[in-house]
């Protein structure tokens, strides 16, 4: 079993955030921020996995109350230095069964965060806890690539998904346990031998969307929406992520 908190160390903090580029982008965070914003509906929102505070701290200035779950101790040091307790309560533990209240509006979980889950077990609990988190009618969403197996060619059971000076992404898959393994090479392009490269790997299980749309079903919700991004472009059999929007029945159903 992997320590998903060790993964998540203080170096990995560290390193996360990136104002401004990447996954900080605004034009990243913005349609996510507004479409979680109007999803909450003006009651309180619950991440699972918060880490640094990336989507949480938006959605906050958004006007949303924000609580968070998170393993790691690093990533909430990291979240602590850019915002405090008061503004944006978090529970440390895991986001299988950590508790952080009950009532909310919206739970949700981005970027992948389902899949360092690496059970089928583990990722239905996921699910549950979200329910026991919300209010009846309250809605979970997750933000979650589609896996790309055709991108493997026959006989090999790996895929180059970067390339730049002085960085390497790999990924490997076991495709009995639908196990994918991110392997990030980093190394000085000004330098020629391997002994100076440095290696860290990332595990996750990846999920199909009707597996994660059952998954749903055991826990109570049922599948709302589903777009292909946070700006609720169309899904189709060419999109490589997804968000999708699961509902839990009203009192009165």
């Amino acid at each position: 079993m992997v320590d998903q908190s060790r993964l998540w160390d203080a170096r990995t903090a560290a390193e996360y955030d990136t104002p401004g580029e990447g996954m900080f982008a605004p034009e990243v965070l913005g349609p996510t921020a507004a479409t979680l914003a109007g999803l909450a509906a003006g009651g309180s929102a619950l991440e699972l996995a918060i880490g640094t505070g990336r989507v949480a701290i938006a959605l906050h200035e958004a006007g949303v109350a924000v609580t968070g779950i998170e393993l790691s101790e690093a990533m909430i040091a990291r979240l602590r230095e850019k915002v405090d307790a008061t503004e944006i309560p978090v529970v440390a533990g895991d986001m299988t069964t950590a508790r952080a209240g009950e009532g909310y509006s919206l739970v949700y979980l981005v970027f992948n965060t389902i899949s360092n889950l690496l059970t089928q077990e583990e990722q239905v609990e996921c699910f549950r806890n979200a329910a026991r988190h919300l209010a009846p009618g309250g809605c979970f969403v997750i933000e979650l690539m589609v896996p790309d197996l055709r991108s493997l060619t026959p006989g090999t059971g790996g895929t180059l998904e970067h390339s730049e000076p002085g960085y390497l992404l790999v990924d490997t898959y076991d495709t009995l346990r639908q196990v994918l393994v991110s392997h990030h090479v980093r190394f000085d392009p000004e330098v020629d031998g391997s002994r100076e490269a440095s290696i860290g790997r990332t595990p996750q299980r990846y999920i199909w969307p009707a597996e994660l749309d059952l998954m749903a079903q055991l826990a109570g919700f049922t599948l709302e929406s589903r777009w292909a991004d946070w700006d609720r472009a169309e899904f189709t059999a060419e999109s490589g992520s997804h968000v999708s929007v699961y509902r839990l029945p009203t009192l009165d159903r």
